[in-house]
């Protein structure tokens, strides 16, 4: 579960009571399938003849730019998400991800379901004893991708849902570094 009860409107579309305009959830978009797809080869590499979550990828940048309906983006997701279900481990984090940043065209709180699994997934992919260390240097890459217009909104949303995310953005375990140009502690 990555998305809390109560949903924030910050993350809801002015044209459905939020704040958030289209440009921004364009950007969360962007931003989530950036994220899926910094990490997407650790699916393809166990399961290279299986193209939904790299369609899914496709799908959400097709809707930012305005090509597609948004039920073409969230069905692609759905299809990544069950490619998903029959792996383990980082091929099966980075599905996930790959299916949640094709359903941020629905939701866009879902732009941190991409970011989250990413980071499991190269958790998962590291060697060893390596994977905070892995997961810090992806989320540090993700944070590097932000948008400045989605910036703020995208690191206190992480602040907020950091608990259901698996704690993959808490900065007490070193996880992340809260703010640009931080250096690694």
């Amino acid at each position: 579960m990555i998305l809390p009860k109560d949903r924030d409107p910050r993350f809801i579309t002015i044209r459905r009571g939020g704040t958030l305009t289209d440009s921004d959830h364009r950007l969360l978009a962007l931003w989530a399938a950036a994220c899926a797809e910094h990490v997407l080869h650790l699916f393809e590499s166990v399961q290279p003849s299986d193209p939904r979550p790299h369609l899914a990828i496709e799908q959400i940048r097709a809707w930012a730019r305005g090509e597609i309906r948004m039920s073409q983006s969230r069905a692609a997701g759905g299809h990544a998400m069950a490619a998903a279900r029959e792996l383990s481990g980082a091929a099966r984090y980075a599905a996930y991800a790959a299916g949640q940043a094709a359903v941020v065209a629905h939701v866009a709180a879902h732009e941190l379901g991409a970011a989250a699994y990413a980071i499991k997934a190269a958790r998962a992919a590291a060697p060893g004893g390596d994977g905070e260390s892995a997961g810090r240097l992806e989320c540090r890459w993700q944070r590097d991708q932000l948008p400045d217009a989605i910036r703020e909104l995208v690191l206190d949303d992480q602040r907020l849902r950091n608990e259901i995310c698996w704690s993959v953005f808490d900065p007490s375990s070193k996880s992340v570094w809260w703010t640009r140009g931080e250096s690694n502690p």
